[in-house]
């Protein structure tokens, strides 16, 4: 089952990422890691110069913008959170800058100023889309204990404010091994989710964090193993997963992302990007929008894809930039953006998304429900049955608690998320969607199924659901029950065996 990391503090409950970008909703979100200031020079290339066999630049322009973890603070605010940004500035005219830009961006920023220390700076020389040069201003950051001390003191402090946490590592000092352990361990005493942007080498540092967000080529050099195929991001995922207790979202450039959770299937989300100009602070884009959509209620999954239209935004501009809420809500997400394998758990809205996408293929919908406790034949017949009268079959589950009010106390024997892996490993099965109601008449009403399913010795009446498919111009099929086939019966036989 897929999970949603909103902290356990907040009690909005889930909601979807269409409601989520139409809402007043400010999840706040505290960022704590490495600041740089970007600086772009633009400029037009006419000649090569007389002196060395290098092009002439005449300067047309210069922009800063906040880079690193200042960007993913001001991409927070941008997507639609608060954010509060705890870092480090150099005393000087490029720090001032950063700050400037960043009460503009409305963040709160809480540097930690070191006059032995610039503040990091990088400047790129630009000719139309073409980066000609990157000059780097920066020395390697080194905090004293006293330093540190101050900067969880201000961690400390914000916790308590913060919805979430991101920790933007870019290896430059600031996040020492003290203030990264320690950091971890306030949030999750606090019961904050921690969401890691990562650039170690060695992940191990990340211990307790609840989602780490490695590039391919990051999560190559931190596992050992290679990552270009699915298969093998999955055990190199594993890997890490294994070592830190994190899910892990693993970008992969011109193949979108994908994500592995413990004990659940990968979900594999392809680009969304049709011109990509700049992927500079793409990354520091992604998990702003991670967090601000899971922070507001949105499940762990909508929210990625929300993250994914987010990064189509920012590889469309040039250089770092931060993307806003209402250009990600032009961007509609529907299947052609979220690519789920078969048979998968998905929510209810994710599950919308993709009979949409069905239905503009021209391809017929069916739905059929039950608790399947114990999977039996009888089982397995009514789902056969119900896929060869559509295309694509969707299984509405009831959750474990609907189960218990209509099964009794002892039941479920199997949890939802063993009995969803169950029926979503059968061929047959396109998706598989939980309901917390004793009925399914919310998810029948919302996904409108061309064809409802149902077993056993029921008048059409009877089915709840029917009357509704049908005025929508859907049908409703009966399939009778294999005799001597029933979940009850089972575990009646096995109680008897065991007495």
């Amino acid at each position: 089952m897929l999970n949603n990391i909103t902290p356990h503090s907040r009690k909005t409950p889930s909601i979807s990422v269409n409601d989520f970008l139409k809402s007043s909703l400010r999840p706040q979100v505290l960022v704590v890691g490495d600041s740089m200031l970007d600086v772009y020079v633009d400029g037009t290339v006419e000649r090569i110069s007389p002196e060395a066999p290098v092009p002439v630049v005449r300067r047309v322009s210069t922009k800063s913008v906040p880079g690193g973890a200042a960007n993913v603070a001001a991409n927070v605010s941008s997507l639609g959170g608060t954010a509060r940004l705890v870092s480090f500035a150099g005393n000087d005219p490029s720090g001032n800058a950063l700050a400037r830009l960043l009460a503009d961006a409305d963040v709160t920023a809480k540097f930690m100023l070191g006059a032995h220390f610039p503040t990091i700076t990088k400047t790129r020389y630009v000719a139309g889309q073409h980066q000609l040069l990157r000059v780097d201003h920066e020395e390697q950051l080194v905090l004293t204990s006293d330093m540190e001390d101050e900067i969880l003191r201000q961690v400390e402090l914000d916790i308590q404010w913060s919805d979430s946490v991101i920790v933007s590592d870019y290896n430059k000092g600031f996040l020492t091994d003290r203030i990264l352990r320690s950091l971890i361990s306030i949030a999750t005493s606090a019961g904050r989710p921690v969401l890691v942007d990562p650039k170690r080498a060695d992940f191990s540092g990340y211990a307790g964090a609840t989602l780490i967000k490695p590039n391919r080529h990051e999560l190559k050099v931190a596992t050992g193993l290679p990552t270009d195929e699915d298969g093998d991001a999955e055990k190199a995922a594993a890997i890490v997963t294994r070592s830190t207790g994190a899910s892990v979202l693993m970008t992969r450039s011109e193949r979108g992302m994908s994500l592995f959770q413990p004990n659940s299937r990968p979900i594999h989300m392809p680009t969304l990007a049709k011109q990509v100009f700049d992927v500079s602070g793409a990354g520091d884009t992604v998990i702003a929008a991670v967090a601000v959509a899971s922070s507001a209620g949105v499940l762990l999954e909508e929210a990625i894809s929300f993250a994914n239209a987010a990064a189509r935004v920012a590889v469309s501009k040039v250089g770092t930039a931060a993307v806003r809420k209402n250009e990600v809500h032009s961007i509609v997400l529907t299947q052609e953006g979220l690519s789920i394998e078969r048979g998968a758990l998905v929510s209810l809205e994710a599950a919308e998304n993709c009979v949409q996408e069905w239905r503009r293929q021209g391809l017929t919908v069916g739905f059929t429900n039950g608790c399947f406790d114990l999977v039996h034949p009888g089982h397995v017949s009514l789902l056969q049955d119900a896929a060869r009268h559509c295309d694509k079959l969707i299984v509405g589950l009831n959750s474990d608690g609907s189960v218990r009010r209509l099964k009794g106390p002892t039941r479920p024997l199997q949890h939802e998320a063993a009995r969803a892996a169950v029926i979503g490993s059968m061929a047959c099965v396109s998706l598989v969607v939980l309901f917390e109601e004793d009925t399914p008449i919310d998810v029948i009403r919302r996904l409108s199924p061309d064809l409802l399913v149902k077993g056993g010795d029921y008048n059409e009446d009877e089915i709840v659901g029917a009357q509704l498919v049908k005025s929508s111009g859907g049908q409703v099929r009966i399939v009778g029950y294999l005799d001597g086939h029933s979940t009850t019966g089972l575990v009646r036989k096995s109680n008897g065996q065991l007495h």
